[in-house]
């Protein structure tokens, strides 16, 4: 469908609002008091903070990233937390008084203690009533590319389009609030960008000089853009970073849902690897496959990283991605979940419960609502089967100094 102009954008959603809500089934509605926080205070000496699996060194690396980030900002900026808004120097604060407290500790309980009498602790109301999350996993792929094209390297990776235009409807009226679009000229009519489709199987961006480096793997150039960044390994054993520039603004979909959907991968088999394993196996099928997944990712050339949404470098084991409209960016947090036991070969023998604390520095199409974290790997072989692997419920505490 076209948007015939910026009017006709904003008419099609109201529309599609309406629509949506006048084919919901009836149903009585209890009466709304007030919106449900995705925070909720809890006592401290209910959570294990004496577990943590990784080393010390990582978590102070990951916390200076993130005050880092805070240093962007001026004072008078505030972050929700918890259905409050809590100043920056609070903030700033909470990461300094724990890397205070993280090197006068003398021990991992030594450490909780300090923190049960310094910190308010703040549990995610997660997806269900018993407040759990939903953990996945993503990495930092490495692919095999070359700067130029030829019949081996076929498949360009692209930088944002100088025709991808970004238009805040909040500008045209206080009931578009929020709303952005990502669109293209057409003539005097505004119209959607480019689909997956029409980009990677029509050429729509084919030759124009946007192409920053070509692959020889289809399916690798799509899970380049699932993770977000990576690492290409050239001919000459250079290695170029890419980092996440923009979106197409299309809606993202789950191929693995539509795998599922078709009976073509059990779903208690479902997995990045069962997914790679099956467009091996089936080439022809891989433009319908893909094609389902409207959404596109381009890249930027970085020093550096990989990047987080909040511009600073990940930190392996130590980096989560959640919904930045719900948790405030760069904080402080606590994780129980699960992680995977491997054989020296990279087979995962089992799962084993583990709890640490990380930092808030990144986000995702896929993370959406207070139920789902994204949990960042690293890079190389074992972060891969882990990424790929890790589907399992945890919970989310996030940690803010006392006044």
């Amino acid at each position: 469908m076209k948007f015939r102009t910026i009017a006709g954008c904003m008419l099609f959603l109201i529309l599609a609002l309406k629509l949506a809500t006048a084919c919901a089934p009836s149903r009585v509605v209890p009466p709304v008091t007030r919106p449900e926080q995705p925070l909720i205070e809890v006592s401290p000496q209910l959570i294990p903070l004496e577990k943590d699996d990784l080393s010390r060194s990582s978590l102070e690396q990951a916390i200076r990233n993130s005050l880092s980030y805070y240093e962007r900002f001026p004072e008078e900026t505030t972050f929700s937390f918890g259905g409050q808004q809590v100043p920056l120097s609070r903030m700033k604060r909470s990461l300094e008084t724990f890397l205070s407290l993280l090197a006068e500790s003398r021990s991992s309980e030594e450490l909780a203690d300090s923190v049960r009498q310094q910190f308010l602790l703040f549990k995610s109301v997660g997806r269900n009533d018993a407040h759990e999350v939903l953990f996945t996993g993503y990495y930092e792929p490495t692919i095999q590319g070359s700067l130029e094209p030829d019949e081996h390297y076929r498949f360009p990776i692209y930088e944002v389009p100088d025709d991808l235009l970004k238009i805040d409807l909040g500008l045209f009226g206080d009931q578009f609030k929020g709303v952005k679009l990502v669109a293209r000229s057409e003539g005097k009519n505004v119209v959607p960008y480019y689909s997956r489709e029409e980009i990677d199987f029509y050429g729509k961006l084919a030759g124009k000089g946007h192409e920053l480096v070509w692959v020889a793997d289809p399916v690798d150039s799509f899970f380049l853009r699932i993770q977000g960044s990576g690492r290409i390994r050239l001919l000459n054993g250079d290695y170029i970073r890419l980092g996440y520039a923009g979106k197409n603004g299309r809606p993202w979909r789950p191929i693995g849902r539509l795998l599922i959907e078709k009976g073509l991968i059990p779903k208690e088999a479902m997995s990045m690897q069962a997914i790679r394993r099956y467009l091996k196996e089936h080439p022809d099928q891989m433009g319908e496959i893909f094609s389902y997944d409207p959404s596109y990712v381009f890249f930027r050339k970085v020093e550096g990283g990989p990047y987080g949404n909040i511009a600073v470098p990940l930190t392996a084991g130590r980096s989560v991605a959640t919904d930045a409209s719900l948790f405030p960016k760069g904080a402080l947090a606590f994780i129980e979940c699960q992680k995977p036991i491997f054989a020296k070969d990279g087979v995962i023998l089992g799962w084993a419960p583990f709890a640490r604390y990380v930092l808030n520095q990144d986000t995702g199409g896929a993370i959406r609502g207070p139920g789902r974290v994204d949990l960042f790997w690293g890079s190389g072989p074992f972060s891969t089967i882990a990424a790929g692997h890790l589907k399992h419920p945890g919970t989310l505490y996030f940690l803010l100094v006392k006044e």
